[in-house]
């Protein structure tokens, strides 16, 4: 009799392929309040590693960290009406504290432009002051009607950052840089996913922005998902808050403002753009541990072998975990490893030390073969490379192959229902298409100019929607 699957085959029920992995991978769990989440060690290891690459390339932009309260006053809210009809629907609202009720009900953050711009205005007072240019690491709270884990959170953890300039075009080009320089660039070349960067459109920017730049993946199911957004918000903020600077010509003038932020989605998005039926596959640029290095028995000398093996490996600057836990079956831990997608698994037996070899086993590209134990340590960085840039080439092709150019609506309806993302000219779609396209649950991902670059406005010529079904 066959073995029943240890996950659900992603043909099958992707959602559920989904929910597995993220459970027997050891990634989340659910929380107790509907829509929250415990992100688990592993899990949160993977965030801990996008944490770093992505912080390093925002503080060479020459951002500096702060945090800001959770607690923000409701009255601040109303200070920019479009940003506060845009977040109404997902406000956590505190009424009472110490027993009490509260004077002025404080709102959970669901992002922080107000409690920020409250500052700024504060903290600007000259052209000197500018750039002020600032991120946070944090919480937030939007609740979520139909809560899926890492997607779609009441709670997830984030990084915002928010800035003030002198000038449209400073904030224009700062925003721009962190969309292509920050994320595109960690996207590409960390978590080895293809990302199409583009331009919301006009219904689908962020409350009070005057423009939005996203990234957009497709998955493995071919559906889309948001994966980072830079705005620029113009001077909305600036006169919510009269945030200005005295000029070097003596005059007072409103800033010019960006956001910009990322989230725990990203795992998910890790979870559906690289994971395969058996599991994980995590970039090796990505992964907390590169190569796992596996006693199959107990014998004293693998053991020794395993983990002195484990010590030239890290020695070499590769992120490495001793597996010796010989009182649990090999085959058990081979397949959780596999769960988790760790690249590179080295298994070491009594056969394989009699001959001087040990069993390579590659995650992304799958197949194990003997390799000698002297090759090991200069091998494993070129093999990391390989799979790093296979997960890439993969993701890209994957899109390549699903995307389609259609000429009407109805077309681009039937590419995105059957699993594919449709382009189609802006001039035809227009504002009255994207709401004919809501009606069908498909949505314009964004904007793109012909030759795939972004586009400079909502309506330049030659634009081209890019159309889909997205989580």
């Amino acid at each position: 009799m066959a073995k029943a699957p240890v996950l659900t085959p992603q043909a099958d029920d992707f959602p559920r392929w989904y929910q597995d992995l993220i459970t027997k991978a050891e990634l989340a769990d659910n929380g107790p309040v509907r829509g929250t989440m415990v992100i688990r060690p592993y899990g949160y290891g993977l965030w801990e590693r996008m944490q770093a690459e992505m912080d390093a390339r925002i503080k060479e932009t020459g951002t500096q960290n702060a945090y800001f309260p959770l607690l923000i006053p409701q009255s601040y809210l109303t200070r920019e009406a479009d940003h506060v009809e845009g977040f109404a629907p997902e406000l956590a609202v505190v009424t009472h504290g110490g027993g009490k009720e509260l004077e002025e009900p404080a709102v959970v953050r669901p992002t922080s432009e107000m409690i920020i711009n409250d500052y700024f205005s504060k903290w600007v007072q000259s052209y000197r002051d500018l750039p002020l240019l600032i991120n946070q690491w944090a919480n937030v709270v939007r609740w979520e009607l139909r809560p899926r884990l890492f997607l779609r959170t009441t709670e997830f953890l984030w990084q915002e950052g928010h800035t003030a300039h002198a000038t449209y075009e400073e904030a224009r080009d700062f925003a721009a840089h962190i969309h292509r320089r920050v994320y595109e660039d960690f996207m590409v070349n960390v978590l080895a996913m293809d990302a199409v960067p583009g331009r919301k459109t006009v219904k689908e920017r962020f409350a009070g922005a005057i423009n939005t730049l996203t990234l957009e993946g497709m998955m493995g199911d071919g559906k889309a998902l948001q994966m980072a957004t830079s705005h620029e918000l113009g001077q909305n903020f600036a006169k919510a808050f009269n945030t200005q600077y005295l000029s070097k010509d003596g005059r007072q003038e409103l800033v010019w403002q960006t956001s910009w932020g990322s989230t725990t989605r990203m795992i998910g998005a890790l979870v559906m753009m690289h994971g395969d039926d058996n599991g994980l596959r995590v970039p090796p640029r990505l992964a907390q541990i590169q190569a796992v290095v596996l006693a199959i028995k107990g014998d004293e000398a693998v053991l020794a072998k395993v983990r002195e093996l484990g010590d030239r490996l890290k020695a070499a600057g590769i992120r490495v975990h001793v597996d010796d836990r010989t009182d649990t079956p090999f085959g058990r831990r081979a397949v959780d490893w596999e769960l988790k997608g760790v690249p590179v698994r080295v298994e070491i037996g009594p056969r394989d030390l009699e001959n001087g070899t040990a069993m390579l086993a590659r995650r992304i590209p799958g197949g194990k073969e003997p390799v000698s134990l002297d090759a090991l340590v200069p091998l494993l960085p070129k093999v990391l490379e390989e799979d790093q840039a296979l997960l890439l080439k993969q993701s890209r092709e994957r899109r390549e192959s699903r995307t389609t150019e259609v000429a009407t609506i109805d077309e681009a309806v039937e590419v995105a229902g059957a699993g594919g993302w449709a382009r189609i000219p802006w001039a035809v779609l227009g504002e009255e298409g994207e709401a004919k396209l809501a009606d069908h649950a498909v949505t314009v991902r964004c904007l793109v100019a012909e030759d795939g670059s972004v586009p400079g406005a909502d309506d330049a010529p030659g634009n081209v929607a890019v159309v889909a079904r997205a989580y």
